[in-house]
């Protein structure tokens, strides 16, 4: 005779779970927000370089307001100067470094604390935590980078037009700025964090992040193709050629600045590079 075997029945997984929903990416990325606001020194930070980015603005707009009268006929009729006041190397500069610092700091900090392990515990698909801290750092710096834009473009309209030195947004040059400003902040971030899944180590992390984003395009001048070619492949190289010139291609200096369509693919392969690199990391890595 055989003897009867009992079959547990199966349990559906929001049953398991204390019939608490299953978790939804929404959620991951609520998650992903509360970790970064608790940092400290985020709304520092954040409130510090919007603020920066605009009185960088205002100061160089000021500058040329007071010049104005002593500049030579052809650069008051010409008045590139105000596209340059309007997005200052100074201001923008300081904002990739911030915004790749923060983009590390958002990955660095969870694995200097252990709390990666309790993460990755909660969240066993992998993919799904790097896809939520990209999605939050892409939103805030977006949202930041726009806000700084605008501020650092109407500023610079405000003091300079008192002078009847006016930069049209149909003018060749400056929309463009304005997005090309507008999206560094999340290029340079989402770089950051690709970088700090890659290195986890704090110390490294930044001085990597500082390197790639600031310092690497000095090393290589454009005076030899292969040279320039690298130099046109750094991000800040692509920002200088999509906001320190306007007017037709033609009129812009080739061998200075990454071609438009060069400078807009470089903006999409550093962070698509940064993200996948995030991707295969932490499926082959221990935590």
């Amino acid at each position: 005779m055989t003897a009867a075997v009992s079959v547990p029945p199966v349990i559906p997984s929001a049953e398991v779970s204390d019939g608490l929903p299953p978790v939804r990416f929404r959620d991951l990325v609520a998650a992903e927000w509360i970790k970064m606001r608790s940092l400290r020194s985020t709304p520092w930070a954040l409130g510090f370089i919007t603020v920066f980015v605009i009185v960088c603005a205002a100061g160089a707009s000021y500058s040329d307001y007071r010049n104005f009268p002593g500049m030579d006929p052809e650069t008051q009729q010409a008045r590139q100067f105000a596209l340059h006041d309007a997005f200052p190397s100074t201001g923008y500069l300081s904002l990739m470094l911030v915004a790749g610092s923060l983009g590390a700091i958002a990955v660095v900090s969870e694995y200097s604390s252990g709390m990666i392990r309790t993460s990755t515990v909660a969240v066993p698909a992998r993919s799904s935590l790097v896809m939520a801290k990209v999605t939050t750092v892409t939103v805030l710096w977006t949202v930041l980078g726009t806000v700084m834009t605008l501020g650092s473009y109407g500023v610079s309209q405000l003091i300079l037009g008192a002078r009847d030195v006016w930069l049209p947004l149909d003018r060749p040059g400056t929309v463009q700025a304005l997005v090309a400003s507008a999206l560094l902040a999340p290029v340079s971030a989402l770089i950051g964090l690709g970088l700090g899944f890659l290195i986890r180590h704090s110390a490294i992390t930044m001085v990597t992040t500082t390197s790639v984003l600031l310092l690497l395009p000095s090393f290589f001048a454009t005076n030899k193709p292969w040279s320039a070619a690298v130099n046109h492949a750094m991000p800040v190289s692509a920002w200088q050629g999509l906001t320190q010139t306007w007017g037709s291609p033609a009129e812009l200096p080739a061998d200075r600045y990454a071609p438009v369509a060069e400078a807009w693919a470089m903006y999409a392969v550093w962070p698509l590079i940064a993200v996948v690199l995030s991707l295969l990391v932490v499926q082959r890595r221990d935590v």
